[in-house]
């Protein structure tokens, strides 16, 4: 499975378990997205540890949770960055839009 995901209370952390989060993999990450906010989970982390790559459609379905969030009145924080990822995030300027944290720990403690 590409995306494994538990909850934490009130929180729905999802967990990229891909090298890669490209056009292959981003539009299964947006249907999980999708199932949770119909589930009415309006408070998500995604934690991309083990992601060393992300394209345009990973961040397409990142910039997707963090908008269903928003609008349920939930938060929504992206963690485990790896260098390549952040730099990513940072070029296109949306670690000025997203709550970003260094771990799960973290991100979970942001939320509450």
């Amino acid at each position: 499975m590409d995306f494994a995901i538990h909850r934490e209370n009130e929180t729905a952390v999802v967990t990229t378990n891909v090298e890669r989060l490209n056009a292959a993999n981003a539009p299964d990450l947006k249907a999980e997205i999708l199932v949770l906010n119909k589930k009415n989970v309006n408070n998500i982390v995604i934690n991309m540890a083990a992601t060393k790559y992300c394209d345009s459609s990973g961040l397409s379905a990142i910039l997707v949770a963090n908008r269903l969030c928003k609008d349920t009145n939930g938060q929504f924080v992206l963690c485990g960055l790896q260098d390549n990822v952040r730099k990513l995030i940072e070029i296109a300027q949306l670690d000025r839009v997203l709550t970003i944290t260094d771990g799960e720990k973290e991100a979970l403690q942001a939320i509450q």
